[in-house]
This record gives C-alpha cells, sequence and structure tokens, in this order.
C-alpha cells in the first residue's frame, strides 16, 4: 500500500492530505490566499497526527507544479522537495490544470466531450489547457486572453466543459451552444488519482531540477 502526501497550494484554495493508495485518508482545506504558506507545515502534521503516521512511513510525496499563483507555487514545491530530500522519497509533480480537467471528468463524465481547464490570471487572462475525458492533453498549458471567439475552433463540432476559477469570466462572453460551464466539482481526488498513477508506473520527477511551471515570466512592476 503506497502512503503518499499531498501538497497544492497552486490556487486560491490549498489543499493537505493523506492518501493510502487513491483513498483519501485525512485532509485539511485553506481557501485564504494569501495564508498559504502560513496553512502549510501545520496542516502537515495535523494530517499525519490525524492519521498516527510518522513522516518515515510515507512512500511519496505529490505536489501540484502549476501553473498558478507564483508565490503558491514556490512555497508547495519547495516544502515538498524539501521533504523528498530529508526523508530520501520520490517525488510526483502533477500539473494543476490537468487536476482541474479530471474533476470535471470524474464529476460529468461525457466520453466525447473535452476539458478546457481554466485558472484565473487577472483581467481577462487565464491560464488553460484542453484535456479528453481521460485527462491526456489535448492542448498544451498557455497563457490566454480571452475573446468571444476563443476555442471556436473546437466549438464548432465539440461540446468543451469549462471550469476552474478563470472560467466564469469566459462564461460572460462565450454564448455557443456547445460551451457547458462546470461550478461544482472536487480537485483533491482528481489529484490523489493522478499521484496514484503516477506512483505505480514510477513517474517521478527530478528532485534536483523540478521546478514550477509558470507557463508565463513573472512580472515585477518594481523593477
Amino acid at each position: 500500500m503506497a502512503t503518499i502526501l499531498h501538497i497544492d497550494t497552486s490556487g486560491s484554495t490549498a489543499a493537505i492530505c493523506i492518501a493510502s493508495n487513491a483513498s483519501i485518508s485525512s485532509y485539511r482545506i485553506n481557501e485564504n490566499r494569501n495564508d498559504h504558506a502560513a496553512f502549510l507545515q501545520p496542516a502537515i502534521i495535523d494530517v499525519l497526527k490525524e492519521q498516527n503516521i510518522s513522516f518515515n512511513q510515507l512512500d511519496a510525496i505529490a505536489v501540484s507544479m502549476g501553473p498558478g499563483s507564483y508565490t503558491g507555487l514556490r512555497v508547495g514545491l519547495s516544502s515538498a522537495k524539501g521533504l523528498c530530500y530529508a526523508l530520501n522519497l520520490p517525488l510526483i509533480t502533477i500539473n494543476s490544470l490537468q487536476i482541474i480537467a479530471l474533476a470535471g471528468a470524474l464529476e460529468h463524465h461525457h466520453p466525447k466531450a473535452i476539458y478546457a481547464a481554466m485558472i484565473d490570471a487577472r483581467r481577462m487572462e487565464v491560464f488553460t489547457a484542453i484535456y479528453d475525458s481521460n485527462a491526456k492533453e489535448i492542448v498544451a498549458p498557455q497563457a490566454l486572453v480571452l475573446q468571444p471567439n476563443s476555442y471556436e475552433s473546437y466549438l464548432i463540432d465539440k461540446k468543451i466543459i469549462f471550469l476552474g476559477d478563470g472560467a466564469e469570466k469566459f462564461s460572460r462572453i462565450c454564448t455557443h451552444k456547445n460551451a457547458i460551464f462546470l461550478k461544482s466539482y472536487q480537485p483533491l481526488q482528481a489529484f490523489v488519482n493522478l499521484a496514484f498513477e503516477n506512483f505505480n508506473t514510477n513517474f517521478f520527477a527530478n528532485l534536483a531540477y523540478a521546478e514550477p511551471l509558470y507557463v508565463k515570466e513573472f512580472y515585477d512592476n518594481k523593477k
């Protein structure tokens, strides 16, 4: 049985959980984006204590690698890498958009639909990627400024399920009959499923070189 610690601080909501194989046994959620760094370490200790598990009993650590909040990504990945290094554990990195897409497929499975995951990147911009109903990548993650005709070439003959905290912006300007906007989904179970799949196939990140998936360069207006 694989016991995996999962860390996701990439978005507006942070999550920590322990899962045995693909079954969640304990979790903590934080909805204050500005508090993810302070939330992380106490939450990890809490879920381990709740399940009476020591750090040495972990088999791997999984982390959401982005895209998402620049600060959140650095907080999550640095913590995961530090624990993996100290405990000599494999690191599993999962794309944040793939997590969202799989969550949509688990909630609203439609074998002929495709899933457009969207993470809010401020104003009318989103980080987005498109996946099939099995969360296999169709269009790679990118930064996109939304226009009414965005995704038009896919919407012509396919139903697209849009979800993620950036999808609400697109729902205001997209009226295509094949566009479906999904508001309710559970990303934590999707994260666990993807991490367990990677663990079973020994698909681990290089601990020394793993870095967040920013998609676009961080802009600092102080420069």
